[in-house]
């Protein structure tokens, strides 16, 4: 098992401050419409300890679908995290920490659906638009 370490961090103007712990940082990106859409390219997240995570400032939440929801700074606008509906769970925007927190890519979502090449570089998993699904809502199939 790898050292937890401290992240700290902030939104683009420090209107937000954000710090978790994580006990496996690694780096997961989604390339569907809804996250291209926030964030004009693939939504990057840093996976933290989920009851570590402490948010304090202007954070202004949408319901972007039945099963996620996007929460920004309302001050300057930064993604903060894109999180799911059924369980409260949140996937911190790698960008908030200095040096992506070090962590390391190791999975892509909706990989089927990148428009700029391949995605990321690297050796690590990328699943298509159905495997997706059939991981994190499986009733949503192909209505997406």
């Amino acid at each position: 098992m790898s050292e937890q370490i401290e992240l700290s961090g902030n939104c683009m103007c420090g209107a937000v401050t954000v710090t978790a712990t994580a006990s496996d940082p690694v780096l997961r990106a989604c390339h569907c419409e809804m996250c291209r859409q926030h964030n004009s390219f693939a939504f990057v997240n840093i996976q933290t300890d989920a009851d570590s995570i402490k948010i304090s400032g202007p954070v202004k939440v949408f319901k972007s679908s039945d099963w996620a929801q996007r929460a920004f700074c309302e001050t300057c606008g930064s993604t903060l995290w894109c999180g799911m509906q059924h369980d409260g769970s949140r996937n911190l925007a790698a960008g908030l920490f200095p040096d992506l927190g070090g962590a390391k890519m190791v999975q892509e979502y909706f990989s089927d659906d990148c428009l700029i090449g391949d995605g990321f570089a690297g050796d690590h998993q990328k699943l298509t638009r159905q495997e997706t699904f059939a991981l994190f809502a499986p009733s949503e199939g192909d209505n997406q």
